[in-house]
């Protein structure tokens, strides 16, 4: 079982806002907190985001080698929309908006955000059992 994920992040104050609303929506409670980072924790994984000294670009790249996504599962359909529409407030996009929210093909529900600082999260709607998306909250 994955036991944590931590970000390196140029600016810990726009990572807090991001992806402590996000985080928050998916249900990691508040973990730690230090001058230079902040934690969220869920079922006894957690996530950090961090502003290290030792950071040795000032941007993340998705697409160079390392880090491309985090992908979460969200209960069903209508909590992707409900999280998109929210998204922008705290510093999130919507990548792929023509194909949204099948940019992952047609079986797949899915919202693909990115924020300020280029991390990109994946928001998949739950599947029950039969395999039909959830729409239910």
């Amino acid at each position: 079982m994955l036991h944590h994920v931590e970000l390196w992040v140029p600016d810990l104050g726009r990572a807090v806002t991001s992806w402590g609303w996000l985080l928050g929506e998916l249900g990691y409670l508040p973990f730690q907190e230090w001058e230079a980072g902040r934690s969220w924790a869920m079922d006894g994984v957690y996530i950090v985001v961090e502003q290290s000294p030792a950071l040795s670009a000032p941007v993340h790249d998705r697409c160079r080698p390392g880090l491309n996504h985090l992908a979460f599962r969200v209960a069903g359909t209508r909590r992707v929309d409900d999280l998109v529409a929210a998204a922008p407030r705290y510093g999130w996009s919507l990548m792929f908006a023509d194909r949204h929210p099948h940019a992952g093909g047609a079986g797949h529900y899915a919202a693909y955000l990115e924020n300020e600082d280029g991390f990109e999260a994946e928001l998949v709607a739950d599947r029950d059992h039969a395999g039909a998306s959830r729409t239910e909250e």
